[in-house]
C-alpha cells in the first residue's frame, strides 16, 4: 500500500545500521525524515548524506529523526556511515519493500541501458505517523534546507 499525503503510514518493518529497527510506530512522538537515495559512495548520494549530516543538529532540535534508505546491504551502509561520520542511521532495503511501498523504484537510462533504480526522494512523517510532505525526483542542491524548513513548519503547527 502506497502511503498517501495526510494519511497515517502503513505499518512496515525495516532494519537499519546500529541495530535499529524502523517501524512507523517506533517513532511516534517525533517527526521522521525518510530520504531515499540510489547508492552508497556515489557522488550525488555522498553530497546529499553530507548535507543531512551537516544539518543534523538542526533536525534533532526541530524534533526530527533522519533516516537514509537505499537498496545497499548493511555492510555497505556501515562503511558509508563510518566514512562520512553520519550521525543518523541508514536502512538497508535490500528486498526493496520500502522502495516499492513509497513508489521510488523507477526505470532509468544509464549508459544507454534501461535499469531499475531509485528516484532520489524524501518523505516527511509527522509526530503522529502521518505523511505530511513528499519530494520526488529531487536535485541535491538546496534540498536539505527545504526539508529542514518543512520540519520546522511542523513543529510550529504542533505548538
Amino acid at each position: 500500500m502506497t502511503p498517501a499525503l495526510n494519511k497515517p503510514l502503513p505499518e512496515i518493518e525495516a532494519l537499519a545500521t546500529g541495530g535499529v529497527k524502523f517501524t512507523p510506530s517506533t517513532y511516534l512522538g517525533r517527526a521522521v525524515v525518510l530520504y531515499f537515495y540510489p547508492k552508497d559512495n556515489t557522488p550525488g548520494c555522498t553530497t546529499e548524506a553530507m548535507q543531512f549530516r551537516d544539518h543534523h543538529k538542526e533536525f534533532v532540535k526541530a524534533g526530527a529523526v533522519v533516516l537514509g534508505v537505499s537498496r545497499d546491504n548493511m555492510a555497505s551502509h556501515d562503511k558509508f556511515k563510518q566514512n562520512l561520520e553520519l550521525p543518523f542511521e541508514l536502512i538497508a532495503d535490500t528486498e526493496e519493500k520500502l522502495c516499492h511501498m513509497f513508489g521510488v523504484v523507477k526505470n532509468k537510462i544509464m549508459y544507454g541501458k534501461k535499469v531499475k533504480g531509485i528516484e532520489r526522494s524524501t518523505f516527511l512523517i509527522d509526530a503522529s505517523g502521518v505523511l505530511r510532505e513528499e519530494w520526488r525526483g529531487i536535485k541535491v542542491a538546496g534540498h536539505v534546507e527545504e526539508v529542514l524548513k518543512a520540519v520546522k513548519g511542523l513543529q510550529k503547527a504542533a505548538a
